[in-house]
């Protein structure tokens, strides 16, 4: 059984540490968090004790870490699991910095250690049919993928003031799952943004609506939709287009009932929070991760997959300013 400590107790720390507890292959053997009754109500819904990140790291009997901390904490964390032989499971992004982050992977391989990221998307049942069936070839070869990822309500400006922006925060989510459907890294990007949704995200220097273009060297084309605001709920849809015909994965409501009447046809709401939207591919994500140490699999989506998706968000950051298409990497 494979040991594992969580660094970080917070919203998606609960989350990690309960699929850890529930898996049949791994122990939750600590749970470190600053805000000591985040920590301890975790403590009591899943048997685990209560350690500092020290504790965690230094103890020997453990196998992994998760981190789920701040993001401006990932990189150190992860260089100091690596120091210590530990495999790492690290939420995005690794860092806000491409820079930092190439100095972490290359601790991480002088290591040896497997590192996997948490772009949960990947493994969401829905998406992840469909991105089977489009390498099954049903579809044929790949021309154009659309993404739709759209939250029901912004985040605080506190929070905005922190994120790295919207396309480092919100959107590299999509630019991972592009990398993902088109099977070939994009090029060049052009984006737009504004900030409709709330003037102050505006004055802390980000948007909350954009739109990003992404090209490959062989002609493929990738368009990604994000927005803060989604009244009807969280937007979450995809669309392959290819030479063969066309895949899509559609929203998921919180019932499949329907009402038809004479005034049309009327639907239960889309799911309207991420944890819900995506529970299942929490779990997935962490079987995965558990994988890589039971069963010697290499970690997908790993680092270096974390540091194309930063690339990416760059250049969507730098084109966005200037109003110009800017060539990714």
């Amino acid at each position: 059984m494979i040991s594992i400590g969580l660094l970080g107790a917070g919203r998606i720390g609960q989350i990690h540490g309960r699929n850890i507890a529930a898996s049949p292959r791994a122990r939750l053997a600590g749970i470190a968090d600053p805000m000591p009754e985040i920590a301890k109500a975790l403590s009591k819904a899943t048997g685990a004790p209560v350690r500092t990140a020290d504790e965690i790291l230094a103890d020997k009997g453990i196998d992994a870490v998760l981190i789920g901390t701040p993001t401006d904490t990932h990189a150190d964390f992860i260089d100091r699991a690596a120091k210590a032989g530990k495999a790492v499971f690290c939420e995005k992004p690794v860092d806000l910095s491409s820079a930092r982050i190439k100095k972490t992977l290359e601790r991480v391989e002088k290591a040896g250690i497997p590192l996997m990221i948490g772009f949960n998307r990947r493994f969401d049942p829905n998406f992840a049919a469909l991105q089977k069936r489009l390498a099954d070839g049903i579809a044929g070869e790949v021309e154009l993928v659309t993404i739709l990822s759209r939250d029901p309500g912004p985040p605080p400006v506190s929070y905005i003031e922190r994120s790295g922006g919207l396309f480092r925060d919100m959107m590299i989510h999509d630019f991972d799952m592009a990398r993902f459907l088109l099977g070939e890294d994009a090029v060049e990007v052009f984006a737009v943004g504004s900030a409709l949704v709330d003037p102050a995200i505006g004055k802390a220097g980000d948007v909350d609506t954009a739109a990003v273009v992404l090209k490959t060297a062989s002609g493929k084309i990738c368009q990604i939709s994000n927005s803060r605001r989604a009244t009807y709920g969280y937007d979450q849809r995809i669309e392959v287009h290819g030479s063969k015909g066309m895949l899509s994965a559609g929203n998921i409501h919180e019932t499949t009932v329907q009402f038809a009447g004479a005034k049309g046809i009327n639907a239960d709401p889309v799911q309207n929070f991420f944890l819900e939207r995506y529970a299942g591919a929490y779990k997935a994500e962490i079987e995965a991760f558990i994988d890589t140490m039971v069963k010697g699999k290499k970690p997908k989506p790993d680092g270096t997959d974390g540091l194309k998706a930063q690339l990416m968000a760059d250049a969507a950051t730098k084109s966005r300013e200037t109003g110009k298409p800017v060539k990714i990497g």
